[in-house]
């Protein structure tokens, strides 16, 4: 009888703990990820060989159930967000995930530019239409149009930039309606909204949140697969790797050299989120060097807060401050060859 209660007990105990681990809170938790070398993921066509490595940096972030959540307050380098400081107000988890991998996309251009600029190599500018990153909800375009959607035609017309196309559509009064051509998938479509006047702006529009849509074509050929690698955080990393297969010189020295930052195309680096996550992530990985964005010597900087990182660990990598893609360049250039 007891074998029998104590059976009981325990399938009871075992189905609350697997069913409660489904039960989602209303935060993020973050926690150190992967440092993925480089050269796997970039490839320049005929591009010069390395004999060291750079590494781009990850943090894992979820949605948190009730045991994620007790770790991450009992773990230093877990940490926990609440929903409105990760997606956007009225942004679904679909959205939030289409625009991590547009910011993906963008920085992968920005790198590619920033490259391609330093080694005084040409480029070409392809404009492909716009890019839907979201859609509020109660307006027109609500249910017609979707988060990554590719709008290349408006009424039949073709746009050169996102300005063009938002002045076409100003143009026109509430209640008017306007036919979008636009792919999803691999799929093409017309589809038709009217037009509203927005509260925020007091302009006409639909209710989507957009950006440009470009392509940028290279000689010689670069391919980055970053598969489902999300947010902008790996620009500068991008740009080091794809610049480095360009020239002659091995700018890695021998060295495993990870690091973090936005990158625009001027070769500008920002701040990230998850600065300590990545430290972990960059030792664990055997990293030497990791480059941290400066912001300018802010004193909230990530570097002052990786170097903090780093000493609360104990690694032995250097941890060096950036603020331009060519500060990272003439740190790299002074190295001494292992």
């Amino acid at each position: 009888m007891k074998k029998k209660y104590y059976l009981r007990s325990f399938i009871i105990a075992a189905t609350i703990l697997i069913l409660s681990s489904f039960y989602n809170l209303p935060y993020y938790v973050s926690k150190p990820g992967l440092a993925k070398e480089l050269k796997p993921i970039i490839q320049v066509e005929n591009g010069y060989k390395e004999e060291g490595n750079f590494m781009l940096t990850t943090v894992r972030m979820g949605k948190a159930n009730i045991y994620s959540y007790a770790l991450a307050k009992l773990n230093p380098y877990h940490e926990l967000y609440k929903i409105n400081e990760i997606r956007r107000q009225d942004e679904t988890e679909e959205e939030y995930n289409v625009r991590q991998l547009y910011l993906m996309s963008s920085s992968k251009q920005a790198a590619i530019e920033t490259a391609y600029k330093k080694a005084n190599i040409p480029l070409k500018y392809h404009y492909k239409g716009i890019f839907v990153l979201n859609v509020k909800p109660n307006m027109p375009a609500a249910g017609k149009l979707k988060a990554g959607d590719r709008i290349f035609k408006v009424d039949g017309r073709e746009f050169e930039s996102s300005e063009q196309f938002i002045k076409y559509v100003a143009g026109k009064n509430e209640g008017d309606k306007v036919e979008f051509s636009i792919e999803r998938g691999k799929k093409i479509s017309d589809v038709e909204v009217s037009l509203q006047r927005i509260e925020e702006t007091g302009k006409v529009g639909v209710g989507i949140t957009l950006v440009d849509d470009k392509e940028i074509e290279v000689k010689p050929k670069v391919t980055i697969n970053s598969e489902d690698i999300g947010g902008p955080s790996a620009g500068f990393m991008f740009s080091l790797e794809i610049y480095n297969q360009l020239v002659e010189e091995d700018l890695t020295r021998g060295y495993e050299i990870a690091g973090t930052g936005t990158i625009d195309s001027e070769g500008n680096i920002g701040r990230i989120g998850g600065i300590e996550q990545k430290i972990v992530a960059a030792d664990r990985a055997g990293a030497e060097i990791f480059f941290a964005p400066n912001d300018n010597g802010a004193k909230d900087s990530n570097y002052n807060a990786a170097v903090k990182t780093a000493k609360d660990i104990r690694t032995k990598m250097k941890i060096v401050p950036v603020d331009t893609f060519d500060d990272g360049i003439k740190y790299l250039s002074k190295l001494k060859a292992k």
